[in-house]
């Protein structure tokens, strides 16, 4: 009655906006083809809670009430909200577990890209590597990573920064670099796979999980 759990599929944008045209957008799907109390509510996106980058595909969490959507956000506000996102990065990471602490804002210089920026905003990712992998005679390492803030592009960014960059990455691996990784992987290769947080009614502690889609299934 008062949450949503999507698993939203690569290509999609989550949010409405004026440059989507044509593209498939998460919150007009809601509104098509759902009815809960907060469809049609454009400030509170539908429900939407937090979101995904287009390419990033897995759980997504909808508010359906307006006690539910202020419930989620304070948790996204007071880090109670429990995320692990899964990745391919480009080379061999090293220690298998750390902590990346590099502050994230908007390039002056770009202003649609992100990066990490003296006097941007706080941002914390801590990973573990699950194993490294050989793809063509090169080094890679299967990720997991749990963003502590969620800054805009966090975990690309973070990655990037530490000389790792996430594999079909157009924005931050490099063009040359994300054309070429293309050539074996269909796209960013970042997944959403688990979220944890209280149900804003109950207060019990609830755990999702989604696989990793067939399209990133590569080794």
């Amino acid at each position: 009655d008062s949450i949503l759990v999507l698993n939203k599929p690569s290509g999609w944008i989550t949010n409405d906006a004026s440059t989507t045209t044509t593209q498939p957008v998460i919150q007009g799907w809601l509104r098509d083809n759902l009815k809960y109390p907060l469809v049609g509510d454009r400030e509170r996106r539908d429900g939407i809670v937090h979101r995904l980058d287009k390419e990033t595909s897995g759980l997504l969490v909808v508010a359906k009430t307006a006690g539910a959507f202020e419930n989620l956000q304070n948790q996204f506000k007071e880090r109670k909200v429990l995320k692990t996102y899964l990745a391919l990065a480009h080379g061999e990471i090293i220690p298998r577990e750390g902590k990346i602490e590099a502050s994230v804002g908007r390039l002056p210089w770009r202003r649609q890209r992100f990066g990490v920026l003296p006097g941007g905003r706080e941002a914390i990712t801590r990973y573990k590597v699950i194993r490294y992998i050989d793809i063509k005679k090169e080094k890679y390492s299967m990720v997991e990573l749990y963003p502590k803030t969620g800054r805009t592009h966090q975990i690309r960014i973070h990655l990037k920064f530490i000389g790792h960059p996430i594999v079909g990455d157009n924005f931050y691996a490099g063009r040359k670099t994300a054309r070429e990784d293309r050539l074996w992987c269909p796209r960013l290769f970042l997944h959403a796979s688990k979220i944890s947080f209280f149900h804003p009614e109950t207060g019990k502690e609830l755990n999702f999980e989604s696989e990793l889609p067939k399209d990133l299934i590569l080794v």
